[in-house]
């Protein structure tokens, strides 16, 4: 076959562009820090990477997930850290007014004390995180109990089947693959209208100097029936902190989940910036060689003896 001096023009010409290709593969691999461009440069990287990245953006939103659920349950924590210390303290003045020494004064006094920490009480139940109440489980746009008493100062829940109208569901959050925990404490047994109906019982006892009709609680009643509510109020904070714990343990394994998965994609998609900067270089010798070595193949053209 003769070559012409077309073909071999032709033919450097296509090698050349094929070794700028390399060459801007390799820069392209240097500046973005990734093995390919686009998925028909490595289809078998970009379906991984596909999985990988998939993976990692579960984790950090689980991750968020569990921050989430801190929020809500640190909130949780110290509403009912302060509503031991309230039912604490009107149990402590429910033995002082019980041992018969108080005056009338003193005792209108330790009322209007329990008045306030009465007062003190539903405004923790009905706490508001991010514009919504944490205390009433999926209801969060009602107060779990009436911010305003009836006529007689009583104070009434606002869930539940008996004074209350809305039953309570938990609030679950999926901090990992399948697992959803419940965020919230719900107000049953520790923000009932048990807890209300003692409190309302006390403050009639002082108010009517313990000379209260039949079937009604007396200051003794109350000393009993106040440290019930404040066990109930513990325990319910003791079952938040076993669940706290667990989200903890969950958000420390995410986060060796997610330093592996970034580990990973990074070692499927990462470049080796030495073996690029490496192949740069060694292309660029390929390519100024086989400018080098065209010049020389190529024949002269007419123009050229005509000089």
């Amino acid at each position: 076959m003769r070559i012409t001096h077309t073909m071999l023009q032709n033919n450097m010409l296509n090698n050349l562009f094929k070794s700028q290709a390399q060459m801007e593969k390799y820069f392209t691999q240097i500046y973005t820090g990734k093995k390919i461009s686009r998925p028909s440069d490595d289809p078998v990287i970009a379906m991984k990477g596909m999985g990988y990245r998939t993976q990692v953006t579960e984790v950090e939103q689980f991750r968020r997930n569990a921050l989430d659920a801190w929020n809500w349950m640190d909130h949780s924590d110290d509403v009912l850290d302060k509503a031991t210390k309230a039912v604490q303290r009107m149990e402590y003045l429910a033995v002082q007014a019980a041992n018969g020494s108080y005056s009338e004064d003193e005792r209108i006094s330790v009322m209007k004390e329990v008045e306030q920490l009465q007062e003190q009480l539903v405004e923790l139940a009905n706490t508001k995180v991010n514009g919504k109440y944490i205390f009433n489980g999926t209801n969060t746009d009602k107060p779990p109990i009436n911010p305003t008493p009836d006529e007689n100062g009583k104070y009434h829940v606002t869930f539940g089947d008996g004074d209350g109208l809305d039953e309570i569901f938990p609030v679950q959050i999926e901090i990992s693959k399948g697992i959803k925990i419940p965020i919230n404490v719900s107000p049953e047994g520790i923000f009932d209208q048990e807890l209300f109906d003692n409190i309302n019982g006390f403050i009639n006892a002082l108010k009517n100097d313990d000379n209260v009709a039949e079937g009604e609680a007396t200051i003794d009643d109350s000393i009993e029936a106040l440290n019930k509510s404040m066990l109930n109020i513990v325990n319910g904070r003791a079952e938040l902190g076993a669940r706290m714990n667990r989200v903890e343990l969950i958000e420390d394994r995410l986060a060796e989940q997610e330093i592996i998965a970034k580990d990973t994609m990074m070692k499927n998609e990462g470049v080796d910036f030495e073996e690029a900067v490496t192949n740069l270089l060694t292309q660029e010798v390929i390519h100024r060689a086989a400018l080098s070595a065209g010049a020389k193949i190529i024949q002269p053209s007419l123009i050229d003896f005509l000089r």
